[in-house]
């Protein structure tokens, strides 16, 4: 059982201002596994001028200083990295072998990532007789959610440091402890008292007094785009800049051409990574109407061998998140039976041999329509989707058909064709052949998927504010 009851701020482990316990549930289990307090905004308060103060010093701070800093973090991660693992599995399910290979490893790419830009980052530059500096934005509040745990802090954190701000974090309450041992090792880092600061706590109380502190910057915001419509409107009477990522339904068009095999198996064994929680997972499958027989049959076959169970075990999918998920995910299951798509395999209820635990079979629908609730809406869970199209123009047209725009993919040998696809997605990323993730890529969305761009040094232009100094240079004062 872990017991986690104290906020990081000001460089020490205190009590909350209120003393409220929240319980955090093991998914594979229904048990409840430890316990953390719940922040509210004399907390974030509390939070907030810590990172004010810190601000002053820290901004000023050189690169080679936060070089080094960002060295130590990645030290101390390395050190911590069995225990980021495990906490991740036990937290929100991930399997083992997952937490292992790509949850925790995350974290060690994003602050690898983030040396290797603050290294070359250009923080100044010379427009005829005008300086453009890029300056830190200062005290960043951030709220990330449970699905990717480590990978969302470190996106933010990371470029963060490097660009010299200070910040306010909230994780999500569903999976705390590791971003409660994020802190720690941040802390056996040296990173500086105020400047990395940690209270948990639910959205509706500790989130909205992030967004809507007035001694907050800015804000960094993961999520739903439910939620993240409620930070901007908490955000809006400060003026403060608001990057949000937030849901997804991602198109996945499967040319003629394409290795079906490969792209349709790859297409569905993709969605049931992590058990379907990812928002860019490529959950709406477009395949010509002529081939969706066989696509049923390599989806089938892919879903049926995807196994399921005790994510400490060999399965390959564990549990959802909690109740609220697993809830979700079987009405909206229910909602593809109920409006004709065909099941392909899966269905409502638990897999087979599993009685306890939030666990959701792989399923397929085929024969979709845009216009069915499985297809419209971000379902977060092991389902996939698959439409027929008749021409590459209507697989476009019906890839764009969503509010959402945060990924999208293409399949196909003929690569002109493939790139024309490419071209007319609306999307922040669309990966080709199933292109693996590529730590410098900007990540983000277009409409209702968000605003703003992570990873990489796109990353770091979201925690900059631009000020041109006129007449800087030695001919100007002439």
């Amino acid at each position: 059982m872990r017991e986690y009851m104290k906020f990081y701020i000001d460089g020490a482990w205190v009590d909350p201002v209120t003393p409220k316990s929240l319980d955090v549930i093991n998914p594979a289990t229904e048990a409840v596994c430890g316990h953390i307090s719940a922040g509210s905004a004399a907390d974030v308060d509390k939070a907030v001028k810590a990172a004010q103060k810190a601000f002053i010093t820290f901004s000023q701070t050189s690169r080679e200083e936060r070089i080094e800093l960002l060295e130590r973090i990645q030290a101390e991660y390395t050190k911590r990295f069995g225990d980021v693992a495990s906490a991740i599995t036990e937290e929100m399910g991930a399997p083992a072998s997952l937490a292992q290979r790509a949850q925790a490893p995350i974290g060690i790419g994003h602050i690898a990532t983030g040396i290797a830009v603050l290294k070359a980052f250009q923080f100044e530059e010379d427009r005829g007789t005008t300086r453009i500096v890029k300056e830190p934005i200062g005290v960043v509040g951030m709220i990330t959610p449970w699905n990717w745990p480590i990978n969302q802090i470190a996106c933010k954190v990371v470029p963060a440091l490097a660009t010299g701000c200070t910040m306010v974090l909230k994780p999500s309450e569903e999976a705390p402890f590791s971003a409660i041992i994020w802190a720690e090792i941040l802390h056996a880092a040296g990173v500086p008292a105020g400047v990395f600061n940690l209270v948990n706590g639910t959205g509706a109380e500790v989130g909205a007094a992030i967004a809507g502190h007035p001694g907050v910057d800015m804000v960094s915001f993961t999520g739903s785009t439910r939620a993240g419509i409620e930070v901007a409107k908490a955000a809006a009477p400060t003026v403060k800049r608001v990057a949000q990522e937030l849901g997804g339904k991602s198109p996945n068009i499967i040319l003629e051409d394409a290795d079906f095999p490969t792209a349709v198996g790859g297409g569905v064994k993709h969605v049931m990574q992590n058990s379907g929680q990812s928002c860019n997972a490529p959950t709406r499958m477009l395949v010509p109407a002529a081939k969706m027989a066989e696509a049923i049959g390599i989806a089938r076959e892919a879903a049926d061998s995807t196994t399921v169970g005790d994510p400490n075990g060999n399965a390959q999918m564990g549990p959802v998140v909690n109740r609220v998920q697993w809830d979700k995910i079987q009405r909206l299951i229910k909602a593809g039976i109920d409006e004709g798509a065909t099941l392909v395999t899966g269905g409502v209820g638990r897999p087979d041999g599993l009685d306890k635990g939030f666990y959701v079979k792989p399923t397929v629908f085929a024969n979709v329509t845009n216009d069915m609730t499985v297809a419209k809406e971000e379902i977060f869970g092991p389902v996939v989707s698959i439409l027929g199209y008749d021409s590459v123009d209507e697989a476009v047209q019906v890839g764009n058909d969503t509010e959402y725009g945060l990924a999208a993919y293409v399949s196909g040998t003929d690569m002109a064709k493939v790139h024309a696809v490419a071209s007319r997605l609306r999307a922040g990323q669309v990966a080709i052949n199933g292109a693996g993730g590529d730590m410098m890529a900007p990540f983000g969305g277009y409409k209702m998927s968000g605003n703003g761009r992570e990873w990489g040094d796109f990353g770091f232009t979201e925690f900059l504010e631009v000020k041109a100094v006129i007449g800087y240079s030695a001919k100007a004062a002439e």
